[in-house]
This record gives C-alpha cells, structure tokens and sequence, in this order.
C-alpha cells in the first residue's frame, strides 16, 4: 500500500489525486492511515468511507441486486420519421405492448396499471400530447390484455398530426409468483403463455418483427423504426458482433 500511487484506489482520478496530494495523502497506505474525521473535512462522507475500507472496516455494503425489481417500466422509442395516421399509433402501441410483455415475463413480473402516451416533436409548432391512464381489469403480462390497453389511447389520436414518438409505462409492478389472479376474471387465453411463446419464436428466428399480434406482426418492420445502419458494434454483448483482430 505504500508504494502504491493513490489513483489505484477504484474511483480517485487523476482531479482527485491531485486534490489529495495537496494534503500530503500521495499512496493508498497515506489514504488509509489519515484521520477518517479529517478525510470527510477535506472531502465528504463517500472519501471517509473509502479510507475505512482500506482500513478493514465494512462501511460500504454491497449494492442490491435491482434486476426485475422495477418499480416500472417504460417501452418508448422515438419514430425515424413522423407517424399521421391512427392506424400507425396503433401498430406502434402494439409492437410496443407486446416488448413490455416480453420484459415482464423475462423478470417475472405482472403491472396493474398501463399508461399509454403518444407526442409530436417540442420544436413543432403543432403541439400533441396525448395520453391515457389504463386500470387493468387483473394484474397480467398477457400481450392481449396489455395491448387491448394500450389502444384505449386512440380516440384521441388526430389524423394528420406529426407524432415524434409514442410509447407505454407500466407501473404498480408485482412478482409474478405471489399473484395469481382468481379464475373468475381471467382471459380464457391468460395461460396459454403467449408472451414467452413469441418472445421464443423471435430468438430463434432472429427478429422481433417476424412474429406479432394482430398490428405488431409484420414484416419487413414498421417504416418508422428506429434507423440502426450506424449502431456502434455490441462486441462485449453480442456473439455475432465480437470484434475480430488479426495479426
């Protein structure tokens, strides 16, 4: 620790290292012996912490493990070009729909609540947002029932407006495995796990527009899809795209 510059410590960059060496902490054995109550002075609580650790104390605990333990969860893309129709909104809550679902299977989840919204664009002087808070009739991460949701936002979809983008939110998030709703109000299609079907069905066949319900179903993909052709390549998280070096 004493021959070690204080910029190996996770965090302390070359601003910081400096601000250190003006009070004489240069190594990561200086950091770890100063004052822990004087360290905080110069700096602030997360320094003090970090001097603590190198010490052996345990002030910093590990961070939670978040995943599928979303309060929410928003599904919204802007168009690469300006959507005008009502039959358009609908092809985008659809696809849409249908993406939230998947996520709320990957992470076991169900949503009570849907809020479906669509916007032109804030520089347009024609100005549109249009939204609509849905109460579903049981918790689920049917794409049937989140969809049929979603496009109670239409009526109030105007034809020849320029929406910029559209997209749903999804909140009062449940585990899946605590709530299983009576079979009174369930879809008569609720089990047949559709959701997890096409999620499949598109990982096997490369592509989300290969299968669909009703309007998230074509291809080749909507005109206002997002433009890809310029997407930095995934190396670290994508097998297909991994970085090829040649000597």
């Amino acid at each position: 620790m004493q021959r070690l510059p204080v910029s190996e410590v996770w965090g302390i960059a070359s601003r910081l290292e400096r601000r250190l060496a003006g009070y004489g902490v240069t190594s990561v054995w200086d950091l770890a012996t100063v004052d822990a109550a004087q360290i905080r002075k110069w700096f602030n609580v997360v320094m003090q912490r970090t001097a603590l650790e190198l010490r052996g104390v345990a002030v910093i605990g590990p961070e939670e493990d978040r995943t599928g333990k979303k309060d929410q969860l928003i599904v919204s893309r802007s168009f690469s070009e300006k959507v005008t129709t009502v039959s358009g909104i609908r092809q985008a809550l659809s696809v849409y729909a249908q993406q939230a679902a998947t996520r709320l299977v990957k992470h076991s989840q169900v949503a009570r609540s849907l809020t479906a919204f669509a916007g032109t664009s804030h520089w347009h002087e024609q100005k549109h947002y249009p939204s609509a808070r849905v109460r579903l009739p049981f918790p689920t991460a049917d794409p049937v029932e989140l969809t049929r949701a979603a496009h109670q936002l239409l009526p109030q979809i105007q034809d020849g407006t320029r929406y910029a983008r559209a997209g749903l939110m999804l909140t009062d998030l449940l585990p899946a495995d605590t709530h299983l709703s009576l079979e009174l109000f369930r879809a008569s299609h609720e089990d047949a796990s559709i959701a997890t079907l096409i999620d499949a069905v598109q990982k096997k066949t490369g592509g989300r527009e290969v299968i669909g319900l009703g309007y998230g179903g074509l291809r080749p993909g909507p005109s206002w899809t997002m433009k890809r052709g310029m997407l930095t390549p995934r190396a670290t998280t994508h097998w297909d795209e991994l970085a090829t070096v040649r000597a």
